[in-house]
């Protein structure tokens, strides 16, 4: 008989090592590495015949019919744009974020509104008491919604109380991470666990219908804990991200094999729970009675959806020899010192002595390298104390070599910049679109918007 041999798995990416080491090889974390039951090894016969033994495969054609899958409405609008229309029979969704940020106050009041909706929805908490989530749903005012509750962690208890009679519409379970499979040994939360549970509870979903949501906890840098492989086993990705000091949440889609990715859900939490933000550029948009040097509003893009954040600069002159900061909030502090030292190579505009200090008004996060041409606006107009136009919308990337180039989705932008009263928008020159009762300034290099900032244009 094989003697069963010693393995050492990563925490973190789930690398597999023969041996205990401080420092996994595949990550490069530190003290990851836990030792699980690696079974009996048995090696490879190569006069085995892999041709024979098997089953079977019918194939087909890519120009086959296939119906396009059937969409649950969760009864949150904002939610059904994330997921991309809704949750599919058989699918499974993972949901991300950081503790107490909302996730399970989210699933919740979905969870009521499907069931307001007679279905069939069962929530599965193996990190709070039945006792605690009815108060929750008390507290949100879903006291008397129809959902079925249960606290476990056994996954074999869970599949075998699914398993009698018809099989739910919804089955949400809160967390993956506390979930424990028996036919693995190792404690919740290790790398087998998690991913041999998800398997078990995707199987189940996919062979009986079931929509299926694993919450999923996130380490520190913002990643879904647990290995790799339980995001590709699952069908949608979602994020739920905010700040706590913020009262906005996003839920944002990562991957999605139903929909498009990058769409985002806006929520406001309240006393009531989470709210609903049909106009999210209302929230992180401040209100000016007059203007103000270093602020212009720069319409991002989130998906399909257009928001408009208003970027704000502060550059502080110090005296000669002292050492000057650069602090950033909700960008890129790398991409801010490439403006910085192309507005001071391509337009002769130094920040060498000046602090400076970039923010994301309410606390939004910007990825869109179109940010590009509002921050570089906002730096002139702080560095010269020249305010731009309340009314004006700023986007555009920057080469190195001071162009500005030209952006994804520039009729979006300008859309919605219309809806909202804005009458103006600096842009790149090559943008070819037309906006009724907006104003376009283009620009095709840095210096061209510098001096029309400062009055020399």
């Amino acid at each position: 008989m094989a003697k069963p041999q010693k393995r050492y798995v990563c925490q973190s990416c789930g690398g597999v090592s023969s041996k205990w080491q401080g420092q996994c090889a595949d990550c490069g974390d530190w003290n990851t590495l836990v030792e699980e039951s690696g079974g009996v090894v048995t090696p490879f016969q190569k006069k085995h015949n892999l041709q024979s033994g098997g089953s079977k495969l019918q194939l087909a054609s890519l120009d086959a019919d296939v119906p396009l899958p059937k969409r649950m409405s969760t009864g949150i609008p904002e939610f059904d744009r994330a997921l991309g229309g809704g949750f599919v029979p058989g699918s499974a969704t993972l949901i991300g974020g950081d503790p107490g940020i909302g996730k399970s106050t989210l699933l919740l009041q979905a969870s009521a509104k499907l069931a307001g909706a007679s279905r069939d929805v069962v929530y599965i908490s193996g990190e709070e008491a039945g006792d605690q989530i009815r108060l929750r749903a008390q507290r949100l005012g879903l006291g008397d919604a129809p959902i079925r509750l249960a606290s476990a962690t056994s996954v074999r208890d869970i599949l075998t109380t699914m398993g009698e009679g018809a099989p739910p519409a919804l089955l949400v379970i809160d967390s993956i991470q506390t979930m424990h499979s028996d036919l693995i040994e190792g404690a919740p939360g290790t790398v087998s666990q998690v991913r041999a549970s998800a398997q078990e509870l995707i199987r189940f979903a996919k062979e009986r219908g079931s929509a299926l949501v694993l919450v999923g906890h996130v380490t520190k840098d913002g990643s879904i804990a647990g290995p790799r492989v339980l995001e590709h086993m699952v069908d949608t990705v979602l994020s739920f991200e905010g700040e706590r000091s913020h009262q906005y949440r996003i839920l944002r889609a990562i991957k999605n094999r139903f929909g498009g990715t990058d769409e985002i859900g806006v929520f406001a939490m309240q006393e009531q729970g989470l709210e609903e933000v049909s106009n999210p550029s209302s929230l992180f948009l401040t209100s000016r009675d007059q203007n103000v040097s270093g602020a212009v509003v720069f319409p991002a893009l989130e998906g399909t959806r257009p928001v408009l954040v208003e970027i704000q600069a502060l550059v502080v002159r110090l005296a000669s020899g002292a050492t000057p900061r650069r602090a950033v909030v909700g960008w890129d502090s790398s991409r801010l010192a490439m403006i910085l030292a192309v507005l001071e190579a391509r337009c002769g505009h130094g920040f060498a002595s000046s602090e400076v200090y970039l923010n994301v008004a309410g606390g939004y996060r910007i990825a869109d390298p179109a940010a590009d041409l509002a921050v570089a606006a906002a730096l002139v107009s702080a560095l010269s104390e020249q305010p731009i136009p309340a009314d004006a919308v700023s986007f555009g990337e920057i080469s190195l070599s001071g162009e500005v180039r030209p952006v994804a989705h520039a009729a979006l932008r300008l859309r919605e910049a219309a809806k909202l009263g804005f009458s103006k928008a600096l842009l790149p020159a090559s943008v070819d679109c037309r906006e009724p009762g907006v104003s376009l300034q283009g620009f095709s290099g840095l210096r061209q918007l510098v001096d029309h900032l400062l009055g020399r244009a």
